[in-house]
């Protein structure tokens, strides 16, 4: 049978409505009493019913993750981070994914599992605004990601534009001038890729040099296999840039393969920079020159905008830019091997 706060009322010599205090952290508590409690709960091995507590308040103790792809390293390490960032509220994470299909996004937003859930936290690729404006589902909604939504929700991205023109100043600082952009999506002007390939055009304009669209290539995916295809495109076509800025890392690693393959050598030949800062990032042949995104501060504000969502301290919808920064590596400097941190971004 396991210890119950009755048990542990009785050790510290107080009652369970004491005991009941300290493990709900209530704050009026005396300092003395609650170090007695906790030498009682320490001693006992008292563990507290989680289940129990948010089942009393009308709750699962649960919340969703949805991302588009598990297999992806910067949507794995985020999920670690929620679910790290959930655990300090008691919260369990349940993670999901969309494979990026708008249909999945829409099924994931409109609660289709909200009876096991107490709140959504959704990063979304192909979701629309109309897709948002019916949804009657009363468990809270934050959205990741750079796509921008006119929906009463709460949304947490980084500063994208300002993150890529950041990427291509550095790339214009060691003087390269045909920067390409690999990761483009046709024909999509409100994905991420667009607003990295804004940033990439208005940081060339800004240095006074014209953009040249036909650095620009697309790719079907988000994969090392996109980036290496788009990148032998280019060098196909005649069009050999002297440095590349990749929509992610993984199509920045791709893009490196090719290069190798091809005779190249980076940074030499061509300088590289990716995004995301994913652990296969700083362990290559080459480590890779990338944006790194504050995960952490990402899954704390998604996890502490659905807490104060669902005991209702807020109502206003939430615009929250975490910070970002640039960390050199090898794939731009040969002068080491240390990453730098150049810059922070906003928060």
């Amino acid at each position: 049978m396991g210890v119950s706060l009755k048990d542990v009322a009785q050790r510290a010599g107080v009652s369970v409505k004491t005991v009941s205090n300290v493990v709900n952290n209530y704050p009026h508590v005396t300092p003395h009493m609650r170090a007695k409690v906790q030498q009682a709960i320490d001693e006992l091995g008292y563990r507290p019913n989680l289940t129990a507590r948010h089942l009393r308040k009308g709750r699962t103790g649960i919340i969703a993750l949805a991302v588009p792809e598990l297999g992806n390293p910067y949507f794995a390490e985020l999920a670690g981070a929620v679910i790290d960032a959930a655990a300090r509220y008691d919260y369990t994470v349940l993670v999901d994914h969309t494979a990026g299909l708008r249909e999945q996004e829409v099924l994931v937003s409109q609660g289709f599992r909200s009876h096991v859930i107490d709140g959504l936290i959704l990063s979304p690729i192909h979701l629309e605004t109309e897709d948002l404006s019916g949804r009657d589902e009363t468990a809270p909604l934050v959205l990741l990601g750079e796509r921008e939504y006119e929906a009463p929700y709460d949304h947490i991205a980084i500063d994208n534009v300002a993150a890529a023109r950041e990427a291509v100043r550095h790339l214009l600082s060691i003087g390269r001038r045909r920067i390409a952009f690999i990761g483009s999506r046709t024909g999509r002007e409100r994905q991420p890729a667009h607003l990295r390939l804004r940033g990439w055009r208005e940081e060339l304009v800004a240095a006074g040099l014209e953009p040249d669209e036909d650095l620009v290539a697309a790719t079907d995916g988000y994969g090392r296999a996109d980036g290496a295809t788009a990148m032998a495109a280019l060098l196909d076509r005649g069009e050999r840039p002297d440095a590349v800025f990749a929509y992610n890392d993984l199509i920045a690693i791709g893009a490196m393969r090719t290069l190798t393959e091809r005779g190249l050598i980076v940074p030499d030949d061509v300088a590289v920079v990716g995004f995301d800062d994913i652990e296969e990032s700083r362990f290559g042949a080459v480590t890779l020159t990338t944006i790194s995104p504050d995960k952490q501060a990402i899954a704390r504000l998604a996890v502490e905008s659905l807490v104060e969502r669902l005991a209702g301290h807020r109502a206003e919808p939430l615009r929250a830019r975490p910070g970002y920064r640039l960390l050199v590596r090898e794939s731009t400097s040969t002068g080491g091997l240390a990453a730098k941190a150049v810059r922070t971004g906003h928060r």
